[in-house]
């Protein structure tokens, strides 16, 4: 697969460049290796083209994920301790686990909820999640999942590799991928609308085509 276009919010592109320049190009080299004509293995079930052979959005995290573990990334998972009381926030997150749910009970709260976020692959504090989902997806991805890991310390910077629209469609304006499946273009326009400084976590998106 090829990188088409990138985004890069809050010189998200930029931290990573500067700061390591060879897992920017480790990324980049990755998608390189990925061959989505090899992951056309999903059977249309849609009224508008049952039957037809589409790229397969779990066959190509498949091989993305063969790809960033054969050199190091890991899937990381961070687990904290839910509050609805923003004074609570500095305190509990610089603290540990254990911390985190004696400062609650001692608070008075008997049975702390304790919650979890999941992420692809991190490496040297760069966070990667691919993603052929829906439109929800990435939303969550995106002002959820890479922003509390950054304001929890976890990482730096947060990439999102998203198809562009045309691997969702072929020129004759047939289907590639299920429908509904969000694409870079539609994305960068949802984050240019919440302004320049919203989420607050540096990222890097690339957009991908076969």
């Amino acid at each position: 697969m090829r990188v088409v276009q990138t985004f890069s919010h809050l010189n998200g592109e930029e931290y990573i460049r500067f700061h390591h320049q060879a897992l920017y190009n480790e990324i980049i080299n990755l998608i390189g290796q990925v061959d989505a004509g090899k992951c056309y293995q999903k059977k249309s079930r849609e009224k508008s083209m049952p039957g037809k052979k589409l790229i397969s959005p779990i066959a190509l995290n498949k091989r993305f994920r063969e790809l960033f573990i054969e050199v190091g990334w890991k899937e990381y998972r961070y687990e904290y301790y839910v509050t609805t009381d923003r004074k609570d926030l500095p305190f509990l997150l610089s603290r540990s686990l254990s911390e985190q749910r004696d400062y609650l009970e001692k608070k008075g709260i008997n049975r702390p909820i304790k919650s979890l976020k999941q992420i692809d692959f991190v490496k040297n504090g760069i966070a990667v999640e691919v993603q052929f989902g829906k439109y929800a997806f990435v939303a969550f991805d995106l002002f959820v999942k890479h922003l509390l890991l950054y304001t929890g310390g976890a990482i730096n910077v947060g990439v999102e590799i998203l198809p562009m629209k045309e691997m969702l469609e072929d020129p004759n304006g047939g289907r590639r991928m299920s429908t509904g499946i969000a694409y870079f273009e539609g994305e960068i326009y949802n984050l240019l609308r919440h302004g320049r400084s919203s989420p607050p976590v540096p990222l890097f998106i690339i957009g991908i085509a076969p």
